[in-house]
């Protein structure tokens, strides 16, 4: 599958080098390079199928004049750091990362927010679910050696499919073992198993 993507960011120079980053991808298409002020007919004009959205230093500004749920495309937002976290994805970002990601990572984040995922770089957890902070330090159950390889694809973004056709099983089988690691992470998505993952170094992202 292709998957057109719109690259957005008020600095020309990156937006420019991350336009040529992630043309250079396979699978990937940019459909158009904008700044912030020209998003509102985005979606119509370049018809994009993920948004990837360089914030810039000025993300307040950004986010007071847009509604990322309404940009008609699916939004991974490139952040600096950690302090406007919250208020991106309150505002509909489908994805968080750093600007500092590798062309790599926004590869395949773009790749999961397609299949309808969520993708969080995980020095934005904090923020976003502090409650998480008190979660138990210990699993249920430890997790089998396939449910890890599985929690891995997981954390790459992969989705059912992908995973089934990586690890040569059926999707069926690839839904029994997420809602099992769901189960001992006690957890309810899989963004949140991902995160609790990362802090007991199951993962490593």
């Amino acid at each position: 599958m292709t998957i057109r993507v719109l690259v957005i960011a008020d600095d020309s120079l990156a937006r420019a080098g991350l336009a040529a980053l992630l043309a250079s991808q396979p699978g990937l298409i940019v459909t158009g390079q904008i700044a912030s002020e020209e998003s509102s007919d985005a979606a119509q004009l370049y018809r994009p199928d993920v948004i990837v959205w360089d914030l810039g230093a000025d993300v307040a500004r950004v986010i007071d004049q847009t509604n990322l749920r309404d940009t008609g495309a699916p939004v991974i937002a490139l952040l600096a750091d950690a302090d406007d976290a919250s208020k991106v994805w309150s505002a509909g970002a489908r994805g968080l990362l750093l600007r500092t990601a590798s062309t790599e990572n926004i590869s395949a984040a773009i790749n999961a927010v397609a299949e309808n995922l969520t993708v969080i770089d995980p020095v934005f957890t904090v923020p976003l679910f502090p409650a998480r902070e008190q979660t138990p330090s210990r699993l249920i159950e430890e997790l089998t050696p396939r449910e890890l390889q599985v929690l891995r694809l997981m954390a790459e973004g992969q989705s059912n499919k992908t995973i089934a056709r990586e690890l040569g099983i059926s999707e069926h089988t690839v839904k029994f073992h997420v809602n099992a690691i769901l189960g001992k992470l006690s957890v309810q998505s899989r963004t949140e198993a991902v995160v609790h993952a990362t802090r007991l170094g199951l993962i490593l992202l």
